[in-house]
């Protein structure tokens, strides 16, 4: 069992930036591959970014690309979102997963936070 905690979101004009944690319970936090999706009101969950479990791959979607970065320090069992540039379409809840596979897919991630709120304003 893992358990995921994210914190750092909130409200930040436009060109703004956050750093979302996600801390992990648990002492096989390194054996995953740790994702970040986002929902905003009324659509879909959506992939967002996703690293490897030594922290040397990392895989984004297009919307977020040059302008969010993940990183992780398993020594402390957290995994971090730098958002950079943020736009008002940015805005959503943001959840850590936890996968065994190097996933992009909902489905393929057994464990989930419980999300933290990024809201960007114009």
């Amino acid at each position: 069992q893992v358990q995921l905690v994210e914190s750092g979101g909130g409200l930040v004009q436009a060109g703004g930036s956050l750093r979302l944690s996600c801390v992990a319970s648990g002492r096989t936090f390194s054996r995953y591959a740790m994702g970040w999706f986002r929902q905003a009101p009324g659509k879909e969950r959506e992939f967002v970014g996703v690293i490897n479990w030594s922290g040397k791959s990392t895989n984004y979607a297009d919307s977020v690309k040059g302008r969010f970065t993940i990183a992780r320090d398993n020594a402390k069992n957290t995994v971090y979102l730098q958002m950079n540039s943020l736009k008002p379409e940015d805005t959503a809840v943001y959840y850590c997963a936890a996968s065994t596979a190097w996933a992009t897919y909902r489905y393929q991630y057994d464990y989930w936070g419980q999300g933290t709120q990024v809201t960007v304003s114009s």
